[in-house]
């Protein structure tokens, strides 16, 4: 996705004289000779002929002044950084872990949640320690130092898929909420052609996300991933609040409701069990907790940029700012998980919000995190397109100059592509299913510790961190292949119980 880099680029990458400053790299460079942390002259020699000897000690700051003119040191802070990494890991997944829980139980979930934490953390560490030792600082660029043009394209194919299920859970709230919002200002029924999710997806994707996608600079949409980020921190607000004006069991009302994605009917009679939380599920569903885990947590094709733009920047510092990130989201995934399952116990749905629609038809409070959280997903979707655009354009081989034909080609193929999804996958929950057991956990498991494996020469094969490197390998395709197989019969199931209950009609 982008070429190998060159003086101006290499120079921006620095890192703070800390313990790998000294150790990494000192004997994959070139036919000149440098000084070590002791001051003494070593031969290094060069993997990338390529690049001119001042390239190539990018790394190697010591005592060279042109690095200090030329070296553009980051701006944003710890606590910025902290925020900004926050902003990437918290996103639609929050809305279904509720879901995961009901499948799971509460013990079992926060045991899982606990584990993908950690395993996303330790990816984390793997993914600086790759960068520091491969001398890049873009993650498509490290998979194509550690396996070339392959490499490459399992990066960039991995970011663009879960891009692609950002987006479609995006607009999945959309068809949700939206028909919701218009039947409480309108107070409509939902006969009404206007009250219908999936042509309600297509008009905001043509007369709103289409021309803002069509714009050359995003720039000034970023602002609105803060503002998703307050959303979401509302909204959990909301969550816990509720679960103490929701009585359990449910109104009598509350007859047609969502259990594991199939609609029963509820014994209005016998309820009082459904107010009993479980502390270990497992059943037809449970398959799905470790794929919404992994979706809710990816944040990984963000943490290289970010390490770049830290002030002060270290191995030490980025990892500090992960470990306090990762800390915020999981108690927030935690508390909006549990108070979601303890308001709705079995009945709740793939996507948490729209739960609330069966007990509520207005709601002032509920509205107002609607509206919201519909303002802030519609504005995200150009943003999340930007970059998949552009690895579409790298892909294809285009050239530098820019096409407006190329640019609205690739533009509406990529929404129409996504509406499709959105209109015909029958629920949120298959989207965070079938990305998360992918896409995540590609980039959460897999390209970190294979990268790690490869690039990391300093560590022998059979060194305590490779093969902890190769045992979180391996337990990535166990993640990957296991669920997708799991999900996989699960779907061929439910087809042929559809069928069936077609047939029997």
């Amino acid at each position: 996705m982008n070429k190998t880099p060159g003086k101006a680029a290499m120079s921006r990458f620095n890192i703070s004289p800390d313990e790998d400053s000294c150790s990494s790299n000192s004997n994959e460079y070139a036919s000149v000779n440098h000084q070590d942390c002791a001051g003494k002259k070593i031969p290094i020699s060069s993997q990338y002929p390529d690049m001119d000897p001042e390239s190539q000690n990018f790394l190697h700051i010591y005592g060279k002044k042109k690095y200090e003119v030329e070296y553009h040191p980051g701006t944003a802070s710890f606590g910025m950084s902290v925020f900004n990494l926050g902003n990437a890991i918290m996103g639609s997944g929050i809305l279904g872990l509720s879901y995961a829980m009901a499948n799971t139980g509460i013990v079992l979930f926060v045991i899982l949640l606990v584990a993908v934490s950690i395993f996303s953390l330790y990816s984390v560490h793997l993914l600086l320690k790759t960068a520091n030792e491969g001398g890049s600082l873009v993650y498509e660029q490290l998979g194509y130092k550690a396996f070339g043009m392959p490499g490459k394209l399992a990066a960039s194919c991995s970011i663009t898929m879960q891009n692609i299920g950002a987006m479609s859970s995006y607009l999945y709230i959309v068809k949700y909420e939206l028909p919701i919002v218009i039947q409480a200002f309108l107070g409509k029924s939902d006969g009404e052609w206007y009250t219908n999710g999936d042509y309600l997806v297509l008009i905001v994707s043509v007369i709103i996300i289409l021309p803002l996608s069509l714009l050359k600079n995003l720039g000034y949409l970023g602002y609105t991933s803060g503002f998703s980020l307050l959303c979401m921190v509302f909204f959990l607000i909301v969550v816990i609040y509720k679960k103490f004006h929701i009585p359990c069991p449910l109104p009598d009302d509350f007859i047609n409701v969502t259990v594991n994605g199939v609609l029963v009917h509820l014994n209005t009679t016998d309820r009082e069990g459904t107010c009993t939380p479980k502390y270990f599920v497992f059943n037809s569903q449970t398959v799905y907790a470790v794929p919404i885990l992994t979706f809710a947590f990816v944040c990984h094709p963000a943490i290289l940029p970010m390490y770049e733009e830290l002030k002060d920047r270290s191995r030490k510092k980025m990892q500090g700012v992960a470990n306090v990130s990762f800390l915020a989201m999981f108690v927030m995934y935690l508390l909006a998980a549990l108070f979601g399952y303890l308001t709705f116990s079995d009945a709740v749905e793939p996507e948490l919000l729209h739960t609330y629609s069966k007990v509520y038809k207005f709601d002032v409070v509920l509205l107002i995190v609607r509206l919201a959280v519909l303002t802030a997903v519609t504005l995200t979707v150009p943003v999340v397109l930007f970059p998949i655009r552009t690895s579409v354009n790298h892909l294809l081989g285009a050239s530098k100059e820019f096409s407006w034909i190329r640019h609205v080609i690739i533009t509406f193929t990529l929404l129409a592509g996504v509406n499709l999804l959105v209109i015909f996958v029958p629920t949120i929950r298959d989207i965070f299913g079938f990305i998360g057991a992918s896409a995540a956990a590609m980039l959460i498991f897999i390209l970190p510790s294979a990268f790690y494996i490869k690039l990391v020469q300093k560590e022998p094969l059979r060194s305590f961190q490779k093969i902890g490197a190769c045992l979180f390998l391996a337990s990535g395709f166990l993640v990957m292949f296991g669920c997708m197989s799991l999900i996989i019969m699960d779907w061929i199931h439910n087809a042929v119980g559809s069928e069936a209950h077609g047939d029997g009609h």
